[in-house]
């Protein structure tokens, strides 16, 4: 029997229009605002996202843009290392519910998984907070 990574979906109520909050989280020069554990700083460097993390440049990008929600984006940590992270906004009236989820990766300890969904936790505690202001 073949097993995948271990997963968790994390998710967040944001009293916001999916529209104005898929822009926003779209556009990946915000990135560096709300995903403040992850996300030092994020440049574009001859058509590709540079970002910057606690562990070192790496290239960003996002799924091609969409009227479903998907904000889908690959983390590319090193040549050929691809790493995939689903994220959604799905609208709930005039709110909207945002869902990540976090892939451990092979070679990952449970003490890093875990420190990563914290840290994923307070991101979307500072998207919602952003979001929310008026």
């Amino acid at each position: 029997m073949k097993s995948g990574l271990k997963s968790m979906t994390l998710s967040v109520t944001i009293d916001c229009d999916h529209k104005k909050l898929y822009k926003y989280v779209f556009d990946l020069k915000n990135l560096s605002k709300w995903a403040t554990t992850f996300a030092k700083s994020i440049k574009k460097v001859k058509g590709a996202w540079i970002l910057e993390t606690a562990r070192g440049p790496v290239n960003i990008r996002m799924a091609p843009k969409n009227t479903f929600g998907v904000l889908d984006h690959y983390i590319y940590s090193a040549p050929g290392v691809e790493i995939y992270v689903p994220m959604r906004v799905v609208a709930n009236g005039p709110r909207c519910e945002v869902l990540f989820t976090l892939f451990q990766q092979l070679g990952m300890s449970d003490e890093n998984y875990e420190q990563d969904i914290a840290f994923v936790r307070a991101d979307l505690k500072n998207l919602q907070a952003m979001m929310e202001r008026p």
